[in-house]
């Protein structure tokens, strides 16, 4: 359980979309700072004194570092920042592929390994990753990221518990911003996303299941996978 009052938090990939979403969250849950991370951080266009412009490249271990350095004063951390390639594994652009495990994948785990010490150093705080729908259902390049995703967040739960640090893991289906603009299909506002994923945070769970897309795969979980995918029953 982390209250938010009186935290100071980053956000990754905080410039637009489900990230500025989160800062705007963040700050009516009480937090007192709340750095806007983003690879151009003038994208940042918020006028709240309490929003820190900060430049972040997940994909860049030199980026993180110095962001890490900068702000030594964070207690909550939101890994929102990916991409959507889906390419297909077995014959997708490998160069893509890796760009989308670069960000959606070895992000989230860079940022972490960076700021899990300044967390422990601050009496300890919360870790929001950015899952999906998707880490449970396969759908190209861009499930396997966030699979491997839900995966991390779950072994690093349980590493960085003992050092006061919750790690909560968000599953959505599409979400309504510039990510999903040419999906079909129900689409989660932002805000409710970040709302419910805090509201975790603040309860002390572990994973927040948002909207009724992502909770209809998680109840499918344990049956036959040939019941999600008919072309295998043969």
């Amino acid at each position: 359980m982390t209250d938010i009052t009186g935290r100071v938090a980053l956000v990754t990939g905080a410039n637009r979309g489900l990230g500025a979403a989160f800062v705007a969250a963040l700050l009516e849950r009480g937090a007192t700072k709340v750095y806007a991370a983003a690879r151009r951080p003038e994208t940042v266009t918020s006028d709240d004194p309490r929003v820190v412009p900060l430049a972040l490249d997940v994909t860049d271990t030199d980026s993180i570092r110095r962001a890490a350095e900068v702000a030594s004063d964070v207690t909550i951390l939101v890994n929102n920042a990916g991409i959507a390639v889906n390419e297909s594994l077995v014959t997708g652009d490998l160069d893509e592929i890796h760009r989308e495990f670069d960000t959606n994948f070895w992000g989230p785990v860079l940022v972490t390994r960076a700021f899990a010490p300044v967390l422990e150093a601050n009496g300890g705080g919360a870790i929001v990753n950015m899952h999906s729908a998707l880490s449970w259902l396969a759908f190209g390049s861009y499930s396997a990221t966030k699979a491997a995703l839900w995966s991390a967040s779950n072994s690093s739960r349980v590493e960085l518990a003992p050092a006061g640090i919750q790690v909560v893991g968000v599953h959505v289906g599409y979400v309504d911003t510039e990510m999903a603009a040419d999906a079909t299909g129900v689409k989660v506002p932002p805000r409710q996303v970040a709302d419910e994923a805090l509201d975790t945070v603040q309860e002390g769970g572990a994973e927040a299941i948002v909207g009724e897309v992502a909770q209809q795969v998680k109840s499918h979980l344990h049956e036959d996978v040939r019941v999600l995918y008919p072309q295998l029953a043969r």
